[in-house]
């Protein structure tokens, strides 16, 4: 073979190799983030990806107190980056639910990487389909209008739920807690137990035998008491989760604190006067 052919049939084989490289990217653009490549600020199905700091990712986490016995959530997970840290910096059983496939393929790329793939589950799916009822705790980076459709879901999910959203909020529905990490707002919720309407309560030394009336927006209560025929207002009610909490003048005058538990249609917790505790038992009328 002369020189020229030689050359030429060098050419032919590089071109080969490389049309074969082309092909194979393209009939595998899904596996590896050597080949899948977000950018910032990409279009998805419902919103732009943009990564949450790591520090404020950090701090989402803390806020929800997540800690080792907690199932973790990420709603629109992006490239994994909350789900990792929850596993891998608190120990959490940690989820993410990502539309798009070859994002989700990236996410569980980078939890091999982080070591946390055993604790780290990424599904491709759409969130407002997807089951996360399992969740303690939720995490958020959408938008507001999403948000809202979320919330009826949220709420019925297990009292304690913490949810977790970077940036936006819950409409009328306001946060327990509010933070900032370089500049960027963060917002906590606890769903609240149900509690609205009519309750007996009593303890067990046979001193309280009462009706209360509750209403309720959210974590916000209030209502009445009544014992022996007469009505007083409550004070400082409030739950948070699944406790409950409110303060009243009892018929005598004197003041009562009852701090309990609701479970469904019952509560159970104490009554406080006169620096004396006995237990407290409730039930929904």
């Amino acid at each position: 073979m002369n020189r020229r052919s030689f050359v030429i049939a060098s050419i032919a084989s590089i071109a080969v190799a490389l049309a074969a490289t082309r092909v194979a990217a393209q009939d595998f653009p899904k596996f590896g983030d050597e080949v899948y490549q977000p950018s910032y600020g990409q279009a998805g199905k419902d919103v732009i990806w943009i990564p949450t700091p790591d520090a404020l990712v950090t701090r989402m986490l803390a806020v929800a107190r997540v800690t080792s016995q907690d199932v973790v959530y990420d709603l629109g997970a992006g490239d994994g980056k909350i789900p990792i840290a929850a596993a891998k910096q608190f120990s959490a059983k940690a989820f993410g639910i990502e539309y798009n496939p070859d994002m989700a393929a990236l996410a569980r790329r980078n939890a091999e990487r982080a070591g946390v793939a055993d604790n780290v589950k990424i599904i491709t799916g759409d969130i407002f389909k997807e089951d996360f009822t399992k969740a303690t705790v939720i995490t958020l980076y959408l938008l507001p209008a999403l948000n809202l459709q979320l919330r009826p879901q949220i709420l019925e999910m297990k009292p304690g739920t913490r949810v977790v959203s970077h940036a936006f909020h819950m409409g009328e529905w306001e946060p327990d807690e509010a933070f900032q990490v370089e500049s960027r707002d963060g917002y906590l919720w606890i769903v609240p137990a149900k509690v609205a309407g009519r309750w007996n309560l009593k303890d067990d030394r046979g001193s309280l035998d009462a009706t209360i009336e509750l209403t309720q927006q959210f974590q916000r209560i209030g209502g009445t008491i009544t014992i022996k025929g007469k009505t007083q207002p409550l004070l400082g009610a409030y739950v948070s989760g699944s406790n409950m909490g409110f303060t009243f003048v009892d018929a005598d005058g004197g003041v009562r604190s009852v701090r309990a538990a609701v479970e469904g249609d019952t509560l159970k917790g104490t009554l406080r006067f006169a620096g004396l505790l006995s237990d407290v038992n409730g039930k929904r009328l």
